[in-house]
């Protein structure tokens, strides 16, 4: 079985063919300017150069009904807010769809194939545009009432001293659009000519304002993962996004982390980008019930 499936993120659509088995067959990247039409146009394009696709499976950031595929919240994509995403791929291509919110689809892509694959009790943290994550407890994903367990984004990093709370949020201070953000400021440049890879340059050339903003960066991270080991106790908190293909990027969460005093085990997501449409191909195949250990 081949599915078509496609991991909506702030800046990018990354698509791909999998299997049943968790192949990927094909995969390409296109920029993401926060238009939905350009990314339904996307999405619509690749069913057509990859025809033989039985189904539709999406992982997308935000507040998602996995049930039905309605996203009440595009979190990093507004343009997805109050949509029902699934509904509109099946009545234009006759596939049975479905969505999931992306940390979930990175966390069910460790469960399936990868580190995780027999833990009982782990959480999943994605940095990228945004900062997501999931839970998995007692052998099962944590969806809480709303469908919104795993909101690591709005753990406070610092006490609120004014203005909006969001402010002291991890999500407004470990993500790669926080750095980019305030190196852009304090080196007088443009935020869309910074890179996360521009941040990380000068933390490694021992630039000052990329010290200071990194060393903040992990400190805040770490303070959270802190937070989220004595809350969960888990086997294992795996990081994904982007900046975990950085080489030394575990080793440096490893470093602040001993701060604390305390054993967290910590590990990288094994599938970096591709997590989330591995894990979206994942909850199509639970959702459909199919057998995927034959």
């Amino acid at each position: 079985m081949k599915l078509a499936v496609f991991d909506i993120g702030g800046t990018s659509l990354k698509m791909g063919v999998v299997t049943d088995k968790g192949d990927i067959q094909a995969s390409d990247k296109a920029d993401n300017e926060g238009s939905r039409e350009a990314i339904l146009g996307a999405i619509l394009d690749w069913l057509e150069k990859n025809p033989g696709c039985e189904g539709i499976a999406v992982s997308v950031p935000g507040y998602v009904d996995p049930h039905n595929g309605f996203v009440s919240m595009g979190g990093t994509v507004r343009a997805f807010d109050d949509f029902h995403l699934s509904k509109w791929l099946t009545e234009k291509t006759s596939l049975p769809a479905t969505v999931e919110n992306d940390a979930h689809c990175a966390l069910l892509a460790e469960r399936w194939l990868g580190k995780a694959r027999n833990m009982s009790d782990f959480l999943m943290i994605t940095i990228g545009t945004g900062l997501g994550g999931a839970a998995f407890c007692n052998d099962a994903l944590v969806r809480g009432k709303q469908d919104r367990a795993g909101e690591f984004g709005c753990l406070l990093v610092a006490r609120p001293a004014g203005g909006s709370v969001s402010h002291y949020t991890m999500g407004d201070n470990c993500t790669m659009t926080a750095l980019r953000k305030s190196y852009a400021l304090h080196s007088g440049r443009d935020v869309d000519e910074v890179s996360g890879k521009d941040v990380f340059s000068g933390w490694d050339n021992k630039e000052p304002v990329a010290t200071r903003l990194v060393t903040t960066f992990y400190q805040d991270l770490c303070a959270g993962i802190y937070n989220l080991a004595n809350v969960f106790d888990p086997e294992c908190i795996f990081l994904g996004g982007g900046i975990t293909e950085r080489e030394d990027f575990l080793e440096e969460v490893k470093f602040h982390l001993a701060w604390f005093g305390k054993t967290i085990p910590v590990d990288t997501a094994t599938f970096g980008n591709d997590s989330g449409m591995l894990g979206a191909a994942w909850h199509f195949l639970q959702s459909n019930q199919r057998d995927t250990h034959g």
